[in-house]
């Protein structure tokens, strides 16, 4: 067969497109290889390499002489490291300190920075801000010392402000203001013995600051799905302590791989937040009990005023930072106790509910901690005024559920169902006036007839509406009854003897009224083993998983 002139142009053309388009698709995909080789972390096993020795692989480093946070990005990878020491085999630097805790107004970054130089003058030394200081830092000259500021800027690319990016080191040295470094085989001991942990659960090796006593090991406890933190003191050991959390004054060694998996890894406070999120994953942390570093700087701040300044910052980023973490309540290993949330002069924590649905279990969480503090102490008050009217009252609904599984509230519940006697209300000030309007009474709780239906509602605050709801029922041919309903299934009608005698029953820290036979009253209300099988108030919207409990 021939083939023309033109059928052999074409089938060249066809060829030469293919060749052109393996060679694009392969130049791609060598890129593409490069770029997941350079984001596999700071540290990774030298393959080519007999003699045991780690390969640290680097982040990203940026050419600044003064502030980072300019210029052209570039990913470079740094050699092995021999086990235990502060530089790799080919001398490039396996640890980055970086100081995250100073304030602008009064600081020794640049005495800390001369103090590592000095010892080591080829370890990177970074200083780290949310925005650039003032008055500037002054830290030494010859560009081993930096300073990365966190706030984007429009003028600068996205790594700029991306401390990973500035990282090239396998370890990262946390240094708090004003400790000194005598020597390097102080940092030589904390990276020896991080690697002697092999990987485990400790990933973090931590030194005193001038003495053991400056700092406290502690165990930390986060619950997201109670907003709740809690710290409790751990025990000491001869070759150091091990636990979940720091307090106090110390430096802190933990692989540059670990701290940027973490969502917030320098937020301030850096401790509180770094530790947070360390214990949620399960990582602990090793206290030595040497060597302690130095300081030549204690106390840090040289008046009371700054000393005020500096810890009213330290309110103010604590505040924010439990905001973000959406934790309300901290329980310190001292007993003390710290609210995040809302307030009798703020608004509740959550919106209007929806489906019987509060928003907050959408995120798998349950009611927050100041929210049920806040229903308590509305049920311990409109109790005492019920009880003090003579208006006789019992546990409904949700709230006997509750006190019949927890004695308390139920954990993911919004509010607070009493039961009364329609006969009684003219007995209580509050209530007998509620036709129309509220009433806010001396203590600040707002008492009003529902807009929902025929019931009465008595709120903590004019701004804060958790509330507990008050239900009159009237007796017809011995059956409990009333003249309005509302769709919940539990809105029934039940027969008297229920509350034929009333009975004490605890609940949320008192004991109050209830009927004298509670389950069956609520098995007649929700369903046979309603007690044992707890549920959620609309499963159709959001179902519990009860591996949670």
């Amino acid at each position: 067969m021939r083939v023309s002139f033109c059928q052999a142009l074409l089938a060249g053309a066809i060829v030469i497109n293919l060749l052109i388009l393996y060679y694009v698709s392969r130049t791609q995909q060598q890129m593409m290889e490069r770029r997941r080789e350079q984001g596999k972390g700071a540290k990774r096993a030298g393959m080519a390499d007999p003699g045991g020795l780690g390969a640290g692989v680097g982040l990203g480093a940026v050419g600044l002489a003064g502030v980072v946070g300019g210029g052209a990005v570039s990913m470079v990878g740094v050699g092995g490291g021999v086990k235990g020491e502060v530089s790799s085999r080919g001398g490039a630097p396996r640890v980055t300190v970086l100081l995250r805790e100073f304030e602008d107004f009064e600081n020794y970054v640049g005495e800390v920075a001369r103090s590592f130089l000095r010892q080591r003058p080829d370890l990177p030394f970074l200083a780290v801000a949310d925005v650039p200081p003032y008055p500037p830092l002054a830290l030494p000259e010859g560009g081993g010392a930096r300073l990365l500021v966190l706030a984007p800027s429009p003028d600068l690319p996205s790594q700029a402000n991306r401390p990973e990016f500035h990282v090239q080191t396998e370890f990262i040295l946390l240094v708090p203001d004003g400790v000194e470094l005598e020597h390097g085989r102080q940092v030589e001991h904390l990276i020896r013995e991080l690697e002697g942990e092999g990987g485990g659960a400790v990933r973090l090796v931590a030194a005193p600051v001038l003495m053991r006593s400056s700092v406290q090991c502690l165990h930390l406890r986060v619950s997201l799905r109670e907003w709740t933190a809690t710290y409790s003191a751990a025990a000491s050991g001869s070759s150091g302590s091990v636990c979940t959390a720091l307090s106090g004054d110390a430096v802190v060694l933990l692989r540059a791989e670990d701290l940027f998996n973490l969502s917030m890894p320098l937020r301030r406070p850096l401790f509180a937040s770094l530790f947070v999120q360390t214990a949620l994953r399960g990582w602990r942390v090793k206290l030595l009990e040497a060597p302690c570093f130095t300081a030549g700087r204690r106390p840090l701040f040289s008046s009371a005023h700054n000393q005020w300044k500096a810890e009213s910052r330290q309110k103010e980023a604590t505040v924010e930072l439990m905001r973000s973490f959406g934790l309300k309540r901290v329980l310190h290993a001292d007993g003390r106790e710290q609210w995040f949330g809302c307030s009798k002069e703020t608004a509740r924590c959550f919106g209007t509910v929806r489906d019987d649905t509060p928003d907050y279990l959408y995120l798998d969480r349950w009611t927050p901690p100041c929210c049920l503090h806040a229903l308590r102490d509305t049920t311990k008050y409109v109790i005492s005024v019920l009880e003090g009217a003579g208006v006789r009252y019992w546990l409904e609904g949700g709230s006997l559920l509750g006190a019949a599984r927890h004695q308390d509230i139920i954990p993911w519940d919004y509010d607070v169902d009493l039961g009364i006697y329609l006969e009684d209300i003219p007995n209580c000030d509050q209530l007998r006036g509620l036709d129309t309007g509220s009433l806010v009474d001396s203590h600040g709780y707002v008492w009003e007839r529902a807009v929902e239906g025929d019931f009465y509602r008595v709120q903590y605050s004019e701004t804060n509406h958790l509330h507990v709801d008050l239900w009159p029922f009237y007796t017809r041919n011995g059956v409990m009854t009333k003249d309005t309903w509302t769709e919940h299934k539990q809105d029934v009608e039940f027969p008297e003897h229920f509350l034929q005698p009333l009975v004490p029953m605890p609940f949320a820290g008192l004991t109050v009224y209830a009927p004298n036979n509670h389950r069956a009253f609520l098995e007649l209300k929700f369903g046979q083993g309603v007690i044992e099988n707890p549920q959620y108030p609309n499963p159709a919207r959001k179902r519990l998983d009860q591996s949670h409990l």
